[in-house]
């Protein structure tokens, strides 16, 4: 029995220190399980070592997506124009272009979703309390798409996230469908109190024309160093470019933005001689789809655009 007890000590000495031998084992690493590994939309490589129970948004167009996969979120910030009823009384961490850091930090979340291109001056302050981030862009169809993904992963269902967009992808394929297979040159001009731009195919209104396969005249301007989806305007570009359907995205009071259009259009021989203003093709697109990412409202921002210029089919 001593015997026994003797030999069963050295083996495990053997695996500890070579019983007696100076050569010493190899450490073995014991890997621990992770619930999700998740590469966002800034390149970054965030391990989850758990089911996230408390999300924080720093952008409202992503409440209805990451809601309808089932993650649970305890702050958002304010927003006119995208607030689902449900998220109404959910606590406030300030303006979308203000996020309160104090208000952010007192929800105590255990996963932050950050709003590429806009809130990434919050990660140091978070990776400062210990608290991971996901930088997630949706602006696209194909960005929106993937935040589902990520969404899904996050929620721990995945399959829900799958039939979102397999939902979405066939509403919008009918809307195209019925659309007439015929090319159009398009201007998609962005009016705020500040002036005008020029999006390009980066912009939610951008990326549906290109969904179509129409021609958007602003493809391959310089674009703007602060916004790598819109460009300068110039009059004379406009109408050199004469594109035969003029969208207008816009910020800001809608009557008054419409007033000042129409006054340009006036009082500028240049607009009249665009094909568009000359056929009373000049378009305005709802705020609600246009200015921040309708997420899983997409199908409808695309039937929106369609149905401006086609209404007899819808």
């Amino acid at each position: 029995m001593i015997k026994k007890v003797l030999v069963a000590i050295c083996a495990a000495g053997i695996l500890l220190s070579g019983c007696g031998s100076e050569k010493v084992s190899e450490q073995v690493e014991v890997k621990q399980e992770v619930f999700a590994t998740i590469e966002d939309d800034a390149g970054r490589k965030i391990t989850l070592e758990k089911k996230p129970a408390r999300l924080v948004v720093t952008s409202a167009s992503f409440l209805e997506p990451l809601h309808a996969v089932g993650g649970e979120i305890v702050g958002r910030p304010d927003s006119k124009n995208q607030m689902p009823t449900w998220a109404k009384n959910l606590p406030s961490i300030g303006a979308v272009y203000q996020i309160d850091v104090e208000r952010l930090l007192s929800c105590a979340p255990d996963l932050v979703i950050v709003n590429k291109g806009m809130n990434e001056k919050l990660l140091p302050v978070l990776d400062e309390n210990k608290i991971p981030a996901l930088v997630v862009e949706l602006k696209t169809y194909d960005d929106v798409k993937r935040g589902l993904k990520i969404f899904s992963t996050i929620s721990g269902d995945t399959q829900a996230g799958q039939k979102l967009i397999a939902d979405m992808d066939a509403e919008i394929k009918s809307v195209i469908d019925k659309v007439p297979k015929k090319n159009l040159r398009v201007a998609i001009l962005h009016s705020t109190a500040q002036g005008l731009s020029v999006q390009l195919e980066g912009s939610i209104a951008g990326s549906i024309v290109k969904m179509f396969g129409w021609e958007n005249v602003a493809a391959g301007m310089t674009p703007l160093e602060k916004n790598p989806d819109a460009a300068p305007y110039s009059m004379e570009t406009l109408a050199e470019q004469n594109p035969e359907i003029i969208f207008v995205t816009s910020m800001g009071d809608l009557d008054e933005i419409k007033a000042n259009m129409a006054k340009a259009i006036e009082t500028n021989e240049a607009w009249q001689a665009i094909g568009a203003v000359k056929n009373n093709r000049l378009y305005y697109l709802p705020q609600n789809l246009f200015l921040l990412s309708p997420g899983l409202r997409y199908p409808e921002a695309v039937q929106q655009m369609a149905q401006l210029i086609y209404p007899e089919m819808f």
